[in-house]
């Protein structure tokens, strides 16, 4: 056979149905897994060519952007919100047997002492509100929020209940709440990123940076984390000796390749790659400028307390106002060490509480304030809170008395309050009981929440779904109900 014959076999043997079953079998098994499992459906329509485009709701929104200030550890709302003069009368005494029998606990053993509230109450505004003496500045806002005073939880612990707070699952995988609302709403500024996220407090969050992901969701609707001090995100500047134009002709070039694939495979997670190309781009130009607090006049620095060049919950606070006021979507503020157990100084109701709420208090107070003063407020959603409350019960580690005054964790209520973007102004929705254990009236859960922060934003939490391995996943999986009470 001569050199033609050989290699016109060669191509035959290529295309024929025959060869390609026998040598391709596994990545025929692989395809239709992955058509099986919807890991990849090969649909363009729940991605348009920009992934961050701004985007229609499903509904008249109230708000346009959310704020939303998470407290990593979880405050105790019986020493800020949640006023119980019964407790104080409980004070030092065992706990009755009908609060342990058939509970779990993270830390406490055996029967622990009841704990009164450390701080003073006071009603505050118009509409009443009690606050203690721990958030003194926060007490003017009384009038400007909602407070849920029965919220609560299905997690214990910090890592699964921060994800189920975020994610709307205790487990790793799922997208932030960030994530959902820009994958719904898209981005009203492509030279910033749709979903930003500051961290303050020393430490990240016990879930992780999983918290703000993207989870199954392209990976451009991810929370991007930015520093409040020094490059604000890392690597977006160009490298020594590149210039501008240079960096241009590089991005152009990446995807034009990006966009052959894409025309090839029809992978999403192209268009994402060569969105967020664009989008680092373009925040060379806008980051600076935005995240710079050193220009805000004097007066602003001393209503929120700010240090520029700090890395604080106040300068966040800050910037937080600087990227709504500049379209940024969703806006994440984590505040680490608010754990308090009694099991050391750092973690005492008595002096490491008041120290936290002393970097906070001020701070939430005057974004609040600033928004309403700049007429952001009404399309600007703040949210509050940590993953879950602390026990009416002193913390007894190992069953023995903690060296200072601490609780334990407590999902069985807490609080936490929403102001602006739509939602009633001085008014209290939910109740506990006399010492603060249990919610009696107006409970609500974590998806409840979640709904009601989609739905501020014009997105049915229902119909808000992504197909993923087979089934459509929502944010509030298959519970959550909008708490209608606190919308105005």
């Amino acid at each position: 056979m001569n050199l033609f014959h050989e290699v016109s076999e060669a191509n035959l043997q290529a295309i024929k149905r025959r060869h390609f079953l026998k040598q391709c079998t596994t990545g025929i098994g692989m395809m239709a897994l992955g058509s099986l499992t919807g890991c990849f459906n090969g649909k363009k329509d729940s991605l348009t060519e920009n992934p961050l485009a701004p985007k229609l709701p499903h509904f008249a929104a109230k708000a346009k952007n959310v704020i939303y200030m998470h407290m990593a550890g979880s405050p105790s709302q019986l020493e800020m919100f949640d006023y119980k003069p019964a407790l104080e009368k409980w004070h030092g005494k065992d706990c009755p047997e009908e609060f342990l029998k058939g509970k779990t606990f993270a830390f406490i053993r055996g029967v622990p002492k009841m704990l009164g509230p450390q701080g003073k109450f006071a009603q505050y505004g118009q509409s009443g509100a009690w606050m203690s003496d721990y958030v003194p500045f926060f007490q003017g806002m009384a009038d400007e929020v909602s407070f849920l005073k029965a919220m609560h939880t299905d997690q214990f612990n910090h890592a699964p209940a921060q994800l189920f707070m975020q994610t709307g699952s205790p487990r790793l995988g799922r997208p932030g709440m960030g994530a959902w609302a820009t994958y719904g709403l898209g981005s009203e500024n492509q030279n910033l990123p749709g979903y930003i996220v500051l961290t303050s407090g020393g430490k990240y969050p016990e879930g992780g940076k999983s918290i703000w992901g993207s989870g199954f969701l392209p990976s451009v609707y991810q929370g991007v984390q930015c520093r409040s001090n020094g490059e604000p995100v890392l690597y977006v500047n160009n490298p020594a000796g590149v210039s501008r134009d240079i960096r241009r002709e590089a991005i152009n070039t990446i995807n034009e390749i990006n966009q052959r694939q894409y025309e090839e495979f029809k992978d999403p997670e192209i268009l994402t790659r060569i969105s967020q190309y664009e989008l680092a781009f373009n925040m060379q130009m806008t980051v600076p400028e935005t995240m710079d607090i050193s220009k805000e006049p004097q007066k602003i620095h001393e209503l929120y307390g700010t240090s520029p060049g700090q890395t604080s919950f106040a300068n966040n606070c800050l910037l937080a106002r600087k990227l709504v006021e500049n379209g940024v979507r969703f806006v994440q503020l984590y505040d680490w060490g608010w754990d308090m157990h009694g099991s050391s100084k750092s973690e005492s109701i008595e002096i490491a509480l008041w120290e936290k709420c002393r970097q906070i208090d001020q701070a939430m107070s005057a974004l609040l304030l600033d928004l309403k003063q700049r007429g952001l407020l009404e399309e600007t959603l703040v949210v509050w809170g940590g993953e879950f409350g602390r026990t009416p019960m002193q913390e007894n580690r190992d069953n023995k008395p903690a060296p200072f005054l601490g609780r334990d964790h407590h999902v069985e209520a807490y609080t936490m309050w929403l102001a602006g973007g739509g939602i009633k102004k001085g008014f209290t929705h939910g109740e506990t009981d006399e010492i603060g254990y249990y919610g009696v009236k107006g409970k609500t859960h974590v998806h409840d929440l979640q709904a009601t922060i989609l739905n501020q934003l014009g997105l049915n939490h229902e119909k808000l779904t992504y197909d993923f391995q087979g089934r459509p996943f929502r944010l509030t999986d298959v519970g959550g109900k909008v708490i209608n009470e606190i919308i105005a």
